[in-house]
């Protein structure tokens, strides 16, 4: 898998890769495939290691892999580290039931397994876009 160098470090693409290498996850090839998809989505998407986990960001950071519990694949879109006054409410078409919404502004996507994700894949990458065009 080629690695992409982020926006603003290029040591980070490295280092997002090494982590990955090193985490026992049972389901770190599809943590793979789907860091793969997101980088896919946008040129200007940049990555590095934010609250221990691989993160995402264009302006700001908008999705983190959540590695722990290592249950499942699980990516919280976001809109950065702490809540913002005025926050506005994301609307997404989710008709495969992916995502989990513990706030107005931050949801959790969850996939059972790699074979989860290459069945739900359009609609995971549906899901993204929305995300990310709603920024």
């Amino acid at each position: 898998m080629a690695t992409r160098k982020p926006t603003s470090a290029g040591a980070a693409a490295t280092s997002v890769s090494e982590r990955l290498a090193q985490t026992d996850h049972p389901h770190r090839a599809g943590i793979e495939r789907l860091r793969e998809l997101i980088l896919g989505l946008d040129p200007r998407i940049g990555e590095e290691i934010k609250w221990n986990a691989p993160s995402f960001r264009l302006d700001d950071h908008f999705a983190t892999f959540r590695l722990h519990p290592p249950k499942n694949i699980q990516l919280v879109l976001h809109t950065g580290a702490k809540g913002r006054s005025g926050a506005r409410r994301f609307r997404i078409d989710d008709p495969a039931g992916l995502l989990t919404w513990p706030a107005f502004d931050r949801c959790v996507l969850t996939l059972a397994s790699r074979e989860a994700l290459a069945v739900h894949e359009a609609a995971v990458l549906g899901i993204l876009r929305q995300w990310i065009a709603q920024l």
